[in-house]
């Protein structure tokens, strides 16, 4: 690269009409999210299987459809991801006795094993990602982010 086109790449900064952007933002937060999730916690498992892990340890035989809206997963992305944590030995699904098209999830042990894994370094992402935020205004931007999260949700209904 040149010195011209570097000086041009370090001038550049993002427009204020971005920056008054939701959108925008979440995204940001989002990638950064998901790279330090890799770098931090797991590269194998996502977050997603994360909470569907964690979830199933919560409500062991909960079904498959009723998970995917605990963890805010539509039913097909919730189907992929099921398939691949049952391959990896993570979680069992059985079907329901009195309906053949329920199918209810369990952990196995290693299951169980790689949440316990997992579970302590996402604490600790948890805990840097606040960082400078303590007691009240931790718990309001927690808040926020639950109700903003809650509002985003609902306009998918409305559409």
């Amino acid at each position: 690269m040149t010195a011209d086109a570097e000086r041009a790449r370090e001038a550049v900064t993002t427009p204020p009409a971005l920056m008054a952007a939701p959108g925008y933002l979440a995204r940001r937060i989002y990638q950064s999210y998901v790279a330090l999730w890799t770098r931090v916690v797991d590269p194998v498992l996502t977050g997603p299987q994360f909470a569907v892990l964690t979830v199933v340890d919560s409500h062991p035989g909960m079904d498959q459809g009723s998970l995917a809206s605990s963890v805010a997963l539509d039913r097909s992305t919730m189907t992929d991801v099921v398939r691949r944590m049952e391959a990896a030995g993570l979680i069992v699904r059985q079907t329901a006795l009195h309906d053949g098209r329920r199918k209810l999830l369990f952990m196995t042990d290693e299951g169980r094993r790689r949440l316990a894994e997992v579970n302590r370094l996402a604490r600790t992402l948890d805990e840097e990602l606040l960082r400078g935020y303590e007691g009240a205004e931790r718990d309001r931007i927690m808040r926020e982010l639950t109700r903003l999260a809650g509002h985003w949700e609902s306009l998918l209904d409305d559409r």
